[in-house]
């Protein structure tokens, strides 16, 4: 009888420890610069035909779901623009797709604006069911005051995790009509200020910047890898604008000489980023695998 009870105790325990053990695993998903790719690129012998579209990416989001006990979702921006779905309906599929497809947050992006702020604004009061996060525009006064966050902080298990976005200058990309009242702050200032709240004040175990500034450029503009070398307390970037294509994700050093992660997966859809993390309960964090899924209906046999 006593042999039994020991052994019942010992599977309780390791069970205990199995379940502990996945508390500390976060799988991260993400998109960028979608470009209004409601469904797949036309079968037309372009060399994107049949790639992209919100229900093959919606099926591999689910598929990972199933598998995966904590993932996060997540977009960096474009959103809108460049399929007639955004010239007739001005982002309500767009928004309203992420919303049922489980997306927890996204940064706005240039092309966002390009149907004004107020249009912005009430695409994601009536169909946005996550947050839009941008700390470096200011939107006093205008139709986004009260329709975005700088920053949000989201629990995945034991993990901690805080999500905070970064726009683009405007001057050049967008019209003045169309961001009338915004004023643009510089990204890397606010990059540290936000990420020192998020690692230092709130305690997060992972902090990331969804970031629409573009991966790297030859002059000096401010850049996901400019980005990566000037601040601190930035685990992991996700980029958008650039239309960047990473085989895998690309590791900076920060200003304290500490490893950041970047990662993009091009545009349109036609790719869903993976990365996958381990954490320790000292509370040290690894990239333990990372995927770019191509986005495409399964054909059948």
């Amino acid at each position: 009888m006593m042999a039994a009870g020991t052994l019942f105790a010992g599977k309780s325990l390791l069970t205990e420890l199995i379940v502990d053990e996945k508390g500390y695993q976060l799988t991260v998903l993400h998109t960028n610069d979608v470009h209004s790719r409601i469904e797949p690129f036309p079968m037309d012998g372009g060399s994107n035909q049949g790639l992209g579209g919100v229900a093959a990416r919606a099926e591999i989001i689910k598929k990972i779901r199933r598998e995966e006990e904590h993932v996060l979702l997540l977009d960096a921006g474009d959103i809108f623009q460049g399929t007639p779905y955004f010239n007739f309906y001005k982002g309500e599929p767009e928004i309203k797709a992420m919303s049922s497809m489980g997306y927890e947050a996204a940064t706005i992006g240039n092309h966002d604006f390009d149907a004004g702020l107020e249009n912005l604004a009430t695409q994601l009061t009536n169909h946005a069911k996550f947050p839009m996060l941008v700390s470096n525009y200011d939107f006093t006064g205008t139709p986004m005051e009260y329709k975005h966050e700088p920053y949000k902080i989201f629990k995945k298990g034991k993990i901690k995790i805080g999500v905070f976005g970064l726009g683009i200058e405007m001057a050049g990309l967008i019209s003045e009509n169309l961001s009338a009242g915004t004023k643009y702050l510089d990204p890397i200032t606010k990059g540290n200020e936000i990420a020192y709240k998020l690692k230092k004040e709130k305690n997060c175990d992972l902090v990331i910047c969804l970031s629409h500034l573009g991966y790297q450029y030859s002059d000096n503009k401010v850049s996901d890898k400019r980005l990566a070398n000037e601040t601190e307390n930035i685990d992991l970037i996700i980029g958008g604008h650039t239309h960047t294509f990473l085989n895998a994700p690309v590791v900076f050093k920060n200003k304290k000489g500490d490893d950041v992660i970047v990662n993009q997966v091009g545009w349109a859809g036609i790719n869903l980023g993976r990365l996958d993390f381990n954490f320790s309960k000292y509370p040290k964090k690894k990239l333990s695998g990372s995927s770019s899924i191509t986005v495409t209906k399964k054909t059948e046999e």
